[in-house]
């Protein structure tokens, strides 16, 4: 059995504590006292300890301090008396503003500084030199060594310098189907999306084209022009003929509308239901007409530089880089070349005027290439879709642009919070015609909305939830907010080098005429023809009024539920049944039977109800042998 320990026994702890600085001496602490001190400026009277009463606080052996201890011990160290204040100049600091999966200003700077620094080392692989004496197997056997340096010189670019890179093709049998386009083209054309066009330009791809046979050509065909203003096509246009880039803007989806509307031989503009700012430059705009858009071109600009150009325009171009001293029977051939889900296939189509090659969303759709016979002249070369390897500054840019599918994404914090950023707080109510909660200014708010208000906001107006807890169902709104980012329904372009304000070069997409159609009617109808711009030098009362009063327009499902639940009756409208009679007892002609059916028959033929008797749930009834009478009136009743 233990013994129990006496409470007169000291333990190893309280004797170490006693002892800590020598025999005896560890009692002075306990005649630590305080001293009352007066600040004869405030009359406030605080109290602090001797400093010769307190020398087992000042032997105390200190490593780390939190904030507030590394303050107090700064400020005696100094001499310093302070007297806390009243917490009338508190603000309340939120950690969800700041999203994980974004960088800040100062992080993007530099990132985009070391970008910069070592572009230069961003290549394509090559194909090794062959002749007529090289075998297959050799080939395959230089293809691959060289094509594996490539990739290993590839992750020590990124693993040392500590670099994002984008997901560029592994697979070496796609670059194979590149190197085939390359060498039977006479013209190669990157096909690049135009709002962020360096982003899908591979400046060594371009050094490599002129490698293999210097008399190539290089074409940068800027495609979805049409989603650029006509002041952000000079900027761009200014950019790129200051780099000695050789340029075209084109749309394949006016080229599309202009082939189904077979009016092929007039330049195709942008319909004022859709763009109506996004207009070819042909129309007669001077170029040095508008001086106050604060954009100056670099070098000279020409109508011909930011035109969007036509079908028979394009291949007008395409048989001006036709090779000379060859022979008469000589078909141009154009490698036409881009990454997935930029419009390449898309731009085949409209050239063909018809549906030759499948068009797909997803990137990645074309896997082989092949020729298309544009005419009797010029012959297109058709290449798989290529992410080529580029800098990014996070994943939720790569997504945002379209490079990695959508569907397949497992964080969507990042690029709605991107989406957040670029495009103002107004518009994505406008469009969606939502009212977006964020945190206010003084209680810790940025004044941006964060990824989860906008999400929330969309999916309770959706009726999106998840299951069980019944919470707004943030992933799949996330889904549909980006597809329209990508799609260019919520549109921001990137603005060129030399511009560092992006809301400043974006401020013209986000008026009332780029709504949708259906949006836009209705947000005249509420606002009574006032602008978003107006709307916003209103205040919060009228982003308020627009965000609340504009609903989405009844579309024809809707209508014909309306016209089924609230059909017209003579009652102003009024239901006759409701909707589930057919599911319930409402409504139904049920048949009496027991003792309501007994009450009811004794009442209509004057008996007594224990006499009668129902058969069947029909009117029949017996006299009863304790009633004679009642029988009797039973008889009376049935000769009547």
């Amino acid at each position: 059995m233990v013994l129990a320990k006496s409470k007169n026994k000291v333990g190893l702890g309280n004797s170490l504590m006693n002892d800590r600085f020598g025999k005896g001496k560890g009692g002075d602490r306990k005649k630590a006292s305080a001293v009352t001190r007066t600040n004869h400026q405030t009359g406030e009277e605080y109290l602090i300890n001797e400093k010769e009463d307190a020398s087992w606080v000042k032997m105390r052996s200190v490593t780390e301090q939190g904030a507030l201890d590394e303050f107090l011990a700064t400020a005696e160290l100094a001499g310093t008396d302070f007297t806390a204040e009243k917490m009338d100049n508190v603000k309340i600091i939120h950690t969800d503003q700041k999203n994980p999966y974004l960088l800040s200003a100062h992080e993007e700077r530099v990132v985009l500084g070391k970008h910069k620094q070592h572009k230069a080392r961003l290549t394509v692989p090559r194909r090794p030199k062959w002749d007529s004496n090289t075998t297959p197997e050799q080939l395959d056997r230089k293809e691959r060594d060289s094509f594996l340096s490539w990739r290993r010189g590839l992750a020590e670019l990124q693993e040392n310098n500590d670099l994002l890179m984008t997901p560029f093709e592994r697979n070496i049998e796609v670059w194979r189907q590149l190197w085939r386009v390359i060498e039977r083209s006479d013209l190669v054309v990157q096909i690049v999306d135009a709002r962020n066009p360096l982003l899908f330009r591979s400046a060594d791809l371009e050094n490599y084209v002129k490698d293999v046979d210097p008399k190539k050509e290089n074409l940068l065909l800027i495609n979805k022009a049409d989603m650029l203003t006509q002041k952000q096509r000079k900027a761009w246009a200014s950019h790129l003929k200051e780099a000695k880039i050789a340029f075209k803007f084109f749309s394949a989806r006016l080229a599309t509308e202009a082939n189904e509307e077979g009016d092929s031989d007039d330049e195709p503009e942008a319909s004022s239901s859709k763009r109506p700012a996004q207009q070819a430059v042909s129309e007669g705009v001077s170029l040095g007409d508008d001086n106050d858009d604060g954009i100056v071109p670099a070098v000279p600009l020409d109508e011909e530089d930011i035109k969007i150009l036509t079908i028979e325009e394009l291949e007008g171009i395409f048989l001006r880089h036709s090779p000379t001293n060859t022979e008469g029977d000589h078909k141009l051939q154009v490698g036409l070349i881009g990454y997935p889900n930029v419009g390449k296939s898309s731009t085949i189509n409209a050239l063909i005027g018809a549906k030759k090659v499948s068009v797909s969303a997803t990137p990645g759709k074309t896997k082989h290439f092949q020729t298309i016979h544009l005419s009797e002249r010029v012959i297109l070369c058709d290449c798989p879709g290529l992410v080529f390897p580029n800098f990014a500054t996070t994943k939720a840019d790569l997504v945002c642009n379209g490079i990695l599918p959508i569907d397949q994404m497992r964080e969507f914090a990042g690029p709605c919070g991107l989406v957040t950023q670029r495009i103002p707080k107004s518009f994505l109510e406008a469009v969606y015609g939502i009212r977006i909660k964020t945190r206010a200014l003084e209680e810790g708010g940025s004044g941006t909305p964060t990824a989860s208000e906008l999400l929330r906001a969309y999916a309770s107006a959706r009726g999106y939830q998840t299951q069980g807890l019944g919470q707004p169902d943030e992933s799949r709104a996330a889904r549909y907010v980006l597809k329209d980012y990508v799609n260019g329904k919520l549109l921001y372009v990137e603005p060129p080098p030399g511009i560092e304000d992006a809301k400043w070069f974006n401020r013209e997409l986000y008026d009332e005429l780029h709504l949708p159609e259906k949006r836009r009617a209705a947000l005249v109808s509420a606002t009574d023809d006032m602008s978003l711009n107006e709307a916003k030098d209103g205040g919060a009362d009228t982003e308020s009024m627009i965000s609340e009063f504009v609903a989405l327009p009844a579309g024809p499902k809707s209508k014909q539920l309306d016209k089924g639940f609230f059909g017209a009756s003579s009652s102003g409208g009024k239901m006759t049944m409701p909707f589930n009679h057919k599911y319930t007892e409402q409504g139904r002609e049920k048949p009496i039977s027991g003792r309501k059916a007994r009450t009811l028959v004794a009442l209509e033929n004057g008996i007594d109800p224990k006499d009668v008797q129902v058969v069947s749930g029909k009117k029949h009834y017996k006299g009863g042998a304790k009633s004679k009478k009642g029988k009797k009136k039973a008889q009376d009743s049935d000769e009547d």
